[in-house]
């Protein structure tokens, strides 16, 4: 498969489109998958988004987002977010895991918790056919939206479970920092664990609240071909590359146009 031809776009990069716009625009512009979000999917309907996608000859690559097991409901919640990957026909639901609980400083309990919340979750995604991908977020988010923070850490709770279970997420955003990326990729994929690429660049100054921070391709300092390599060499070669990039830049202008910039900066990235 060409790198082309692995373009997965994420909905949120494009979130202005609504989902019959997102899978029209990415039938239209020859992109074959899309990264789909359960707040638009649920409000959309999900057995009415499964038939959309699929009459458009589309692949959802992913669902985001499962996880926060310090919500109250979580368990019910994200049993859901299971069959609704199940119902959308496909195999990972991306899992963030959430902050420290409220008044908490204890970093190393939070991150226990998580693998004994994967432990109640993973059977029924089992039963379910869907895979757990637990996605490390950069440090700056430990605190309050996810305490997993490397790659070194997720796969430490991931390989407590077969890997048709549970893997992890590797996002450039969020691991192109680290020293550490490389070896972990590979570590991640000798245990076929790595469940999910997706590409995002870092760009400074960061905006306030930081979280919609991610940039465009190729307007940062992420080596993209490197990261991706890394990931195709350790056994992810072939497989579909998602496109999520938070940026309210992005989401002010036409959507097209930012789907035919995407695809643009994606072949020169990755070129």
């Amino acid at each position: 498969m060409s790198a082309l031809a692995r373009l997965s776009l994420n909905q949120e990069t494009i979130k202005q489109w609504s989902l019959p716009e997102l899978v029209e625009g990415c039938a239209r512009a020859g992109v074959g998958g899309v990264g789909l979000w359960r707040g638009p999917v649920q409000e959309y309907g999900v057995e009415r988004t499964a038939r959309l996608v699929r009459d458009a000859g589309l692949t959802v690559t992913s669902l985001c987002r499962g996880g926060f097991f310090t919500a109250d409901g979580w368990l019910s919640d994200n049993r859901a977010a299971v069959d609704e990957a199940a119902a959308l026909g496909t195999d990972t639901l991306v899992l963030v895991s959430g902050g420290l609980p409220e008044g908490s400083r204890d970093l190393a309990g939070a991150r226990e918790r998580v693998a004994e919340a994967l432990g109640e979750l993973a059977p029924h995604a089992r039963a379910c056919g869907v895979r757990l991908a637990v996605e490390p977020l950069h440090p700056m988010f430990a605190s309050d939206r996810c305490v997993v923070s490397t790659l070194g850490q997720a796969l430490d709770i991931a390989e407590r479970f077969p890997a048709e279970e549970v893997g992890v997420v590797v996002d450039t955003y969020h691991v192109w920092w680290d020293e550490r990326a490389a070896a972990e990729i590979a570590r991640a994929g000798a245990g076929a664990r790595i469940h999910a690429l997706q590409l995002a660049d870092w760009i400074t100054p960061l905006p306030a609240g930081v979280l919609l921070g991610r940039g465009q391709l190729g307007d940062g300092c992420v080596d993209f071909k490197g990261l991706v390599a890394a990931s195709d060499a350790a056994g992810y070669a072939g497989r579909w590359i998602e496109v999520e990039i938070f940026n309210e830049g992005l989401w002010a202008r036409d959507g097209a146009e930012v789907l035919g910039e995407v695809i643009a900066r994606y072949g020169e990235v990755l070129g």
